[in-house]
């Protein structure tokens, strides 16, 4: 879109075509003019939806064996709980992110945690190890929504400092999942109630989501918003040549084919920067599947912890991932006063700083818990301690990466978000396949050390994407990299203190509003 610089202040040209309905300023139904307090609770509510999601990941993995000896299946078989959640995950992110972007986020959560509720009673009520696969791969397949539409729903109401917030929340939330879910599927599983239980905590849990998401969720896409005000005034005004943005989409089968399943993979293969970050979150994601498969080997199998002990020890990620969650808020600070300067379009590169600083902690952590894990003599908590450096690592990571894809691609962080979910979960379904051979083969120390080089491999990208980014985005046919197209404007409004404006291709604009009409969402 092009725009118009008056004042610091940008205006966008929608006023050239009088039918085209857009957003006035101050406009109350604008997603990012609602209340502090109302985006808040969307927020606190979205985080929900996503600690809900991570940990039903990994909480049965707590009730293997008593699966195994349920059902009289190896407990190869039973992993599968977990692998087959993964699974689901894979394939959910190429249905529910694009078609947000068509239909609206509302919709897509309140279908999805119903479903997901639904194949969690599956569980509970399971007869057969078939019955209990089959609904995990669906669970999954429906719990993955709010990991890839939340990033665009915060896109939706938050200028750039708000995102950065926002993000912090619920990625801290997400990656506390799935340490948090062993810790309570250990104690379920050894109490009276049975691992059962465990199911039945997952649904209830996720009937609570449902019902946040129904009462407490609206819709936030603008285009939608946009479309349905268009409508709103073509009855109110009986002028049928009111008209959205959104209206002019194609909504043909092949069209829904190419923006759902095909659009996310279409970037992946296009965009050099979202393929980068899935390699580096595919990576490191995979390592901290490994990581997960490392703890019980040498808490339980090295220390003797009964398993209710051993789960404990998944606390440590948990602090590290609550510590993370501050260290980027210390981060980000100067964003708000960039955001400022850069008329709310500050660099996307910005919020790479937490990447760059939890590379070293996730290698330090790693050759920790592996050097002082594999012997017995080592007190127990000297290993324990490692894993917050983990925690504190990944989380950073994930926070940072995540944050700045959604600042990168803006209204098509959904998709973005919803590749980086594929790659990262079958990276995640991959690594444990081979980690429990390698631990058993090479020994905890030596297994680690492999892992602990391999995540030094992944120090520099950060610091890659932090110099070569704007060149990428520059390129991109998906970002609309606004803060490069700023960028000379703020320079001559550095450098000349009488100008107050700055028009920029008027002419061109109004051709480009013209052209509107016409195009193919």
């Amino acid at each position: 879109m092009v725009m118009l610089i008056k004042e610091t202040k940008l205006t966008t040209l929608y006023d050239l075509d009088p039918d085209l309905v857009n957003w006035s300023e101050g406009d109350p139904d604008n997603p990012k003019c609602w209340s502090c307090s109302k985006k808040c609770i969307i927020t606190l509510v979205v985080s929900i939806l996503g600690l809900s999601s991570t940990f039903a990941s990994a909480a049965p993995s707590s009730a293997i064996e008593k699966i195994s000896e349920q059902f009289k299946v190896s407990e190869t078989i039973s992993a599968l709980i977990t692998s087959l959640y993964l699974c689901g995950y894979i394939a959910g992110p190429l249905i529910w992110a694009p078609l947000s972007e068509m239909v609206g986020r509302r919709p897509i959560f309140i279908i999805t945690l119903f479903c997901y509720s639904i194949f969690q009673l599956g569980d509970a009520l399971n007869t057969n190890i078939v019955t209990i696969l089959i609904s995990r791969f669906f669970s999954g397949f429906f719990a993955t929504a709010p990991l890839t539409n939340s990033g665009g729903v915060f896109a939706d109401i938050w200028d750039p400092f708000g995102r950065a917030i926002s993000m912090t929340l619920f990625t801290t939330g997400t990656f506390i999942g799935p340490a948090l879910g062993p810790v309570v599927g250990y104690f379920v599983a050894s109490s009276s109630l049975g691992y059962r239980w465990i199911f039945w905590i997952m649904m209830i849990f996720g009937a609570i989501c449902f019902i946040l998401a129904l009462f407490f969720l609206p819709e936030t896409f603008s285009p939608v918003l946009l479309s349905k005000k268009a409508k709103s005034l073509r009855l109110s005004s009986g002028n049928q040549s009111f008209y959205a943005i959104h209206d002019k989409a194609d909504f043909s089968a092949k069209s829904i084919l190419r923006r759902t399943i095909l659009r996310p993979i279409e970037m992946t293969c296009t965009e050099p920067i979202l393929f980068m970050v899935n390699v580096y979150m595919a990576i490191t994601y995979g390592l901290m599947y490994a990581l997960l498969k490392a703890v019980p080997v040498i808490w339980t199998q090295i220390r003797g912890f009964k398993h209710v002990q051993m789960g404990l020890i998944f606390f440590g990620i948990t602090i590290g991932a609550a510590i993370s969650a501050f260290i980027n808020l210390y981060l980000i600070r100067p964003l708000k006063k960039l955001s400022e300067k850069w008329h709310g379009h500050p660099p996307c590169e910005f919020q790479l700083r937490g990447a760059m600083v939890a590379g070293p902690f996730l290698t330090i952590g790693i050759f920790w818990l592996g050097w002082t894990g594999a012997y017995a003599v080592i007190p127990w908590y000297v290993p324990a301690i490692a894993t917050i450096f983990i925690g504190i690592a990944f989380n950073l990571l994930f926070i940072s990466l995540q944050s700045y894809l959604i600042e990168v691609y803006s209204s098509y962080s959904a998709s973005a978000l919803a590749s980086t979910t594929f790659c990262r979960s079958f990276s995640g379904v991959a690594f444990p396949l081979f980690t429990g051979p390698m631990l058993a083969k090479m020994g905890t120390q030596w297994a680690l050390t492999l892992i602990g080089c391999l995540s030094i491999l992944v120090v520099p990208s950060p610091f890659f994407f932090h110099k070569y980014g704007t060149r990428f985005r520059k390129e991109s046919k998906f970002a609309p990299a606004i803060d490069l197209k700023l960028r000379h404007l703020i320079e001559n409004e550095a450098n000349s203190s009488q100008r107050t404006s700055f028009e920029v291709d008027v002419e061109g604009a109004k051709k480009d509003i013209e052209s509107v009409k016409d195009v193919k969402i």
